[in-house]
């Protein structure tokens, strides 16, 4: 019994959907101005109020638009209908190792949130609930499924690579392929019913499934009674953490104020004489003010292993209390490991921000260690690559 299932009616794209999930970006004039260069980018259907020709809507109002440029994508060719498939994914980019997963269907009800709480689908991330209604509403709207929630194979990591590498490499040419923005190709293969999506299956669900991204879209998935939501399931040796940032538009406060009361808090602050960038290693973050730079040692606090992760601290002691900022607050930008320090501290050099926060990648034993005891990870503290590329495989939902 596996808890990963073929996808009972997929919808694969024959080029030029695939895009970006709606949460990788820093600004949302970038979602624009993809959606405007190809119009047939799922972004146009997953943020239908971001589309050129919806802006001023807001995203409940601009629905009915992403309907209609969903079907008219199907309408059009640029979907294809596939019955009963699970479906081969590789990654690759030139001194990279490539990276698996294969897309499929996995049970909601196996989403595990605390300890106390059955299920091998452990999602670790606090979330923002106003992104789960989204999802949800967009989820009922459409009868469809284009953004896979990736989950990472933790029990038999090293089979399903083997297997998926092995299954790419006999499959011939692949069904489709895309290019992301940074240069990597995302292949796809579709495998119907027998006996290799029997043992695909097996191997991907025989384990503890972590959520590696899609927090608020398993979660959209539970809040919309889904019985099933889309995953890529991917391996270990596929994927790496990199920095999550974070870029506060307006201080509550003075730099000097804020510095002062790091201090006070307990944390150790020296400037930063050259370039800020993102620390070598975790109990020091960096932080960028107009024309200035520091070093910011955080002060253990009480609590164990994840009270004290660098997230969890900047949080707690510098948005919190040291700003006043709720972590939902508009002023905050969680930016992910594709935006490099230089464009961080950049936005804060050029006036469109007044400080930049740059936090070491979480570790693996962390992350781990986190998840086994089926604890939440802060939010928007890991920053998974390759990411899995949205629009490539759609799930049309049972009516």
């Amino acid at each position: 019994m596996t808890v990963v299932h073929p996808i009972a009616r997929a919808w694969i794209t024959t080029g030029g959907t695939g895009a970006q999930n709606y949460d990788e970006f820093a600004d949302d004039a970038e979602i624009t101005a993809i959606i405007e260069a190809n119009p047939h980018s799922a972004l146009g259907i997953e943020m239908p109020h971001r589309a050129p020709e919806s802006l001023g809507r807001s995203f409940l109002e601009a629905l009915p638009d992403a309907v209609a440029r969903l079907a008219e994508a199907k309408a059009d060719g640029s979907y294809t209908p596939a019955e009963q498939v699970v479906v081969l994914y590789r990654i690759t980019a030139p001194g990279e190792e490539s990276a698996y997963g294969l897309f499929a269907m996995v049970d909601t009800d196996q989403i595990s949130t605390r300890a106390d709480e059955p299920g091998l689908v452990i999602r670790n991330e606090d979330v923002f609930i106003a992104k789960v209604r989204e999802r949800v509403a967009l989820a009922e709207s459409l009868g469809h499924l284009l953004s896979p929630v990736l989950l990472l194979q933790t029990g038999r990591g090293e089979q399903l690579h083997e297997a998926l590498a092995a299954a790419t490499e006999a499959a011939g040419a692949p069904a489709a392929t895309d290019t992301d923005q940074a240069g990597r190709t995302h292949a796809i293969w579709l495998v119907g019913p027998g006996r290799q999506q029997e043992e695909l299956t097996s191997l991907a669900g025989g384990g503890e499934l972590v959520v590696a991204d899609g927090n608020h879209r398993s979660l959209a998935a539970q809040t919309g009674g889904l019985s099933r939501f889309l995953a890529v399931v991917t391996t270990p040796r596929s994927v790496a953490i990199q920095p999550y940032n974070r870029l506060v538009s307006e201080l509550t406060t003075s730099g000097d104020e804020l510095v002062e009361r790091l201090r006070a808090a307990g944390a150790e602050v020296s400037p930063i004489a050259g370039p800020v960038e993102v620390p070598a290693t975790g109990g020091t973050v960096h932080l960028r003010l107009a024309g200035r730079g520091y070093a910011v040692r955080l002060p253990h606090v009480a609590g164990g292993r994840l009270e004290n992760l660098d997230h969890a601290l900047v949080e707690r002691l510098l948005l919190r209390d040291a700003l006043g900022l709720d972590p939902g607050d508009k002023r905050i930008t969680y930016v992910g490991g594709d935006y490099p320090a230089s464009w961080l501290t950049g936005e804060v050099d050029s006036g469109r921000a007044e400080l930049a926060v740059l936090i070491a990648p979480v570790t693996v034993d962390d992350f781990v260690a986190v998840n086994l005891a089926r604890e939440k990870m802060p939010r928007k503290s890991t920053w998974f690559t390759p990411k899995a590329r949205g629009g490539l495989v759609v799930a049309e939902l049972p009516r």
